[in-house]
């Protein structure tokens, strides 16, 4: 395993797969490897709010038997000016495991730069590892062999986006992107993603047609088109991204057995109708609850317990 987590291509060939493999062996055996982690804490550094990166992260610590640590930049230091070098090294000393959610990408880079113990990428403005594996979980629960499989993602070149398609190219899934002239994804990480592929056989589309970004696809994916933070553009990105509604005659342009994904939380009406949601294409909840077994595999991995 790598040192640390920043993006799913600091894993090398294999090792994404191995994480998927663990964490379906924790789905369906949760109990057994609930000491594997006693004695040992993570620290989980908050600048944004979550609902399912704390709290999975928070059970999945706890069940393999480790403490899980909250931190806010109200309650470290680094919230008065302290330095992200002096607050890496600091907390290195006392935790095994330091999991940022942070805005700016840099953060978490430096972090790692100057942690002597793991660091996680909990989510940042340009990636979101974590949501990524449990993503690829979800495909391989309902098809079983990733490779050769489609997914295809309607909307903002995100942070969500850039993972999604980094590691469907590193699990030789092929990937398609339909987003709205001005926000496609950041050519760094489509220039990685489409280098990845080349090895693993995945192809890499993008385009501005949902329609044609769908067919042939095994999963669909949605995302918020107004992110954390993006607050000021919300008007100008409902307007942006008319007719980049994920709907039933969206959903009926890929494969006949086509899952609809999303990382949540989801606004009903803007980039999913409820009817597809709420339908029975919809895995979005069994894809939140897999970020907890996929960070577990990860935790245990990066630990070198199992």
């Amino acid at each position: 395993m790598p040192e640390h987590l920043i993006s799913i291509a600091d894993l090398a060939e294999g090792q994404l797969e191995s994480i998927l493999a663990l964490a379906l062996q924790l789905e369906s055996t949760p109990h057994a490897h609930r000491d594997a982690l006693s004695g040992k804490s993570i620290g989980l550094y908050f600048e944004k709010s979550s609902t399912r990166t704390r709290v999975s992260f928070e059970v999945g610590m706890a069940q393999l038997g480790g403490q899980p640590i909250f931190l806010s930049n109200r309650d470290l230091q680094i919230g008065r000016g302290e330095t992200i070098a002096d607050t890496a090294r600091v907390l290195s000393r006392y935790v095994d495991l330091l999991m940022l959610r942070t805005f700016e990408h840099r953060a978490v880079v430096e972090m790692a730069e100057h942690a002597t113990v793991p660091v996680i990428n909990g989510l940042t403005d340009e990636l979101h590892p974590c949501q990524a594996l449990a993503d690829l979980m979800t495909v391989h629960q309902e098809f079983g062999e990733l490779r050769g499989r489609k997914v295809a993602y309607i909307g903002d070149g995100n942070n969500v986006a850039h993972s999604l398609m980094i590691a469907c190219a590193r699990a030789g899934v092929d990937f398609s992107i339909a987003s709205p002239p001005g926000y496609e994804v950041a050519d760094k990480y489509l220039d990685l993603a489409r280098g990845l592929g080349a090895d693993t056989g995945a192809g890499i589309e993008t385009g501005a047609d949902p329609h044609a970004a769908v067919g042939g696809a095994d999963a669909v994916y949605s995302d918020v088109w107004t992110s954390m933070g993006q607050e000021k553009e919300q008007e100008q990105r409902l307007a942006d991204f008319d007719g980049y509604t994920v709907d039933d005659d969206l959903m009926s342009r890929a494969k006949g057995h086509a899952i609809y994904l999303h990382c949540l939380p989801c606004h009903r009406g803007e980039e999913v109708t409820a009817s597809v949601v709420d339908g029975p294409r919809s895995r979005v909840f069994d894809q939140a609850e897999n970020r907890m077994h996929t960070q577990k595999a990860l935790m245990l991995r990066l630990l070198d317990r199992a």
